[in-house]
């Protein structure tokens, strides 16, 4: 445990600036690939029980429940870019767990042209990370934390790229009251070897959740705030612009309420602990980039259901981004 940490700390120490959006390097890391994940906004960090999908979202997820569990998910994003994951947990005879997990992303084929327009073929890209995580309880307590380090490595065309981060969460759930609160410090690490010559930065991410499950009802809240690392993540869009009669445009303001609700996730879980399980969420960020103004398309919800049939649980989760795109992941574990 202690080496763990002491490699944690030197990677933690790298540069982790507080960007969001288009700003750093492979940003595949911040799609959600599990379905239960993305059903419940995307950016959960207050899942328990035998999830392994958690794991690879909030290290201090990890615990013996998962034990032997394996699970595999896959979805498509826009055109021919599909992405997915797998993860797996082992507790040993000593008690302890561990968690090994996989995210990629393949942008499909694409035609490649040089500076003249003269077609160069076709080529394609792939964004692959690799973790391994590990647990620690904290004795007589509800508290645990964890650590995820991943490698990370991307090929687009003839261009190549290698990174090393870590993941750093809390965990806090009491069974009896059904409360459960988490803190994720997402990809805190740096590249080893860029694209070109320009390091680029990752996207280091700090999310807060709280969840509860109410005593008379079978639902269960969950509450996020996500990009805590930075307040400012609005920005505007010259789309909004008001233009006057004199053609001059004054831009869109993004005021103190809209800023706040872009940190904003909530999901909710209807029969959460029985075979089969219905799953709302509410993304406000998305749901404020990706609107259009003069139609009504519901950017930023998503859905999903969960079927559990003895040692197998098949997920499903619907994303709505926008009218030209949005995804669908199916997700199948399995108790070995």
């Amino acid at each position: 445990m202690r080496k763990l940490l002491t490699l944690v700390s030197f990677i933690t120490l790298t540069t982790a600036t507080a960007q969001v959006g288009g700003k750093d390097a492979y940003q595949f890391l911040q799609m959600p690939t599990s379905p239960k994940q993305a059903a419940l906004g995307g950016s959960n960090v207050t899942i328990t029980g035998n999830e392994v999908n958690q794991v690879l979202y909030n290290p201090a997820s990890l615990n013996t429940e998962m034990n032997n569990m394996l699970a595999v998910n896959f979805g498509r994003f826009y055109g021919d870019v599909s992405l997915g994951s797998a993860s797996y947990a082992h507790t040993f005879k000593n008690g302890r767990s561990f968690h090994i997990g996989a995210t990629f992303l393949n942008y499909g084929s694409m035609e490649g042209y040089d500076e003249n327009g003269t077609t160069t073929g076709s080529f394609s890209g792939n964004d692959v990370a690799l973790s391994v995580g590990y647990a620690h309880p904290i004795e007589n307590t509800n508290f645990v934390i964890g650590a995820n380090l991943k490698a990370i490595a991307s090929s687009l065309e003839s261009y190549n790229s290698f990174a090393v981060a870590a993941d750093i969460g809390g965990l806090y759930n009491d069974v009896e009251t059904g409360w459960t609160a988490g803190l994720t410090f997402k990809n805190l690490g740096g590249q080893l070897s860029s694209y070109e010559d320009i390091r680029e930065t990752l996207p280091f991410e700090v999310v807060l959740g709280v969840s509860k499950r109410l005593e008379n009802v079978p639902i269960r809240w969950h509450f996020t705030l996500d990009n805590l690392q930075k307040w400012n993540i609005g920005f505007s869009n010259p789309n909004r612009a008001q233009i006057d009669l004199e053609g001059k445009a004054t831009e869109e303001k993004v005021g103190f309420g809209n800023t706040l609700l872009r940190h904003v996730v909530v999901g909710f879980e209807l029969f959460p602990e029985k075979n089969f399980t219905i799953r709302l969420g509410y993304n406000f960020k998305n749901g404020e980039e990706m609107k259009i103004l003069e139609q009504r398309h519901f950017a930023g919800i998503s859905a999903g259901f969960g079927l559990k049939v003895k040692r197998f649980k098949i997920e499903y989760a619907y994303n709505r981004f926008t009218l030209a795109g949005n995804t669908n992941l199916f997700g199948l574990s399995v108790k070995l």
